[in-house]
């Protein structure tokens, strides 16, 4: 890995809120459902996890309620290999819940988060640890609509240049546009990830909030700061724009069970193969890989193949990668 943000030996520190998350159980809309399944759904550990399955030390710090929800979560994340020994815990405040939807059109996400205790989180949390002593600092687009003071520490991380800062801070867009009520959105979050220095973005939801016609190249044009800047292109591609030029590599074709926590995964896998030092293409491969296994479940994180698996399909000549990795034949596939 190249660049003036090239972290040192520190764990990487996701912040940002979990939640307490049900889905019907099978796949179902909500209102057919007998049953429900409980788990969690964050982006930000949802990348943390991600990156403990690939063998880089990674660290969550949040806040959560003093409640059976909030021990399920912190439990979870912990049970994955991530270091959650800094998470906060807030008696006055409750763990947020979302509601999963699955609908023929995809699906719906309901939040009951207003007033949770991670959206208490303010600037104050990059002054102590793992803050302090992190690699890499990855934060999202969410984090700054939950309040004003979760959207401070976000400016905060953000504040210098990039290649400046005492770590690299990874930015991932995450559009949320039920968190955005005020439609402030396109430009607040166009300004943090100018700053940032890997940015991770949706081509659909770039459009959405830059511009319907933008291309690719188009987006990064409107964000050319930041030394890494990833487009995802769903089910076709992904393309990294680096101080070195720009990569595309097609998306594999994978089976889909459920497409929610995708882009997280991919990001982790994207992230872990920048730390270990690996090209732009294998890196946007491993995103690829490990975006494979959140699609292939019905919740966020699912189980990354085996080392060796992945060093055969990293090295796969490029005639062969998009169909190196498929999982059983379906009738969706990504």
């Amino acid at each position: 890995m190249t660049g003036p943000w090239r972290p040192a030996s520190g764990p990487v520190v996701c912040i940002g809120e979990t939640m307490a998350a049900l889905a019907p159980d099978p796949p179902s809309p909500l209102l057919n459902a007998a049953h429900l399944r409980l788990s969690v759904a964050g982006a930000e550990s949802n990348v943390a996890m991600y990156l403990a399955d690939h063998g880089i030390p990674a660290a969550w710090l949040s806040a959560l309620g003093d409640d059976p929800l909030g021990r399920r979560v912190r439990a979870t994340v912990a049970a994955a290999g991530v270091d959650v020994s800094h998470v906060r815990t807030d008696p006055h405040r409750p763990t947020g819940l979302l509601v999963k939807d699955p609908g023929a059109a995809g699906t719906r996400v309901h939040y009951y988060r207003r007033g949770s205790a991670a959206s208490a989180l303010g600037p104050e949390v990059l002054d102590g640890q793992p803050a302090r002593s992190a690699s890499l600092l990855h934060l999202t687009g969410i984090t700054p609509a939950l309040s004003a003071s979760c959207r401070q520490l976000v400016a905060r991380a953000l504040a210098a240049e990039p290649g400046t800062r005492p770590y690299p801070v990874s930015f991932d867009v995450n559009h949320r546009a039920a968190l955005w009520p005020d439609r402030s959105a396109p430009a607040v979050l166009r300004e943090l990830a100018d700053r940032a220095d890997i940015v991770f973005v949706g081509l659909d939801e770039a459009q959405d909030l830059w511009g319907e016609e933008l291309t690719p190249a188009g987006i990064r044009a409107q964000l050319p700061r930041p030394h890494i800047f990833v487009v995802k292109d769903g089910a076709n591609a992904a393309t990294a724009f680096t101080d070195e030029g720009v990569v595309t590599v097609p998306a594999p074709r994978t089976t889909v069970v459920e497409a929610v926590g995708a882009g997280d995964a991919f990001a982790a896998g994207f992230l872990a193969g920048l730390l270990r030092g690996a090209t732009t293409t294998r890196a946007l491969r491993l995103g690829h890989i490990t975006a494979a296994s959140a699609l292939q479940v019905t919740g966020d994180h699912g189980p990354l193949p085996g080392p060796q698996e992945i060093e055969a399909l990293l090295a796969l000549p490029a005639g062969e990668w998009q169909s190196g990795p498929a999982a059983a034949p379906s009738p969706t596939e990504h």
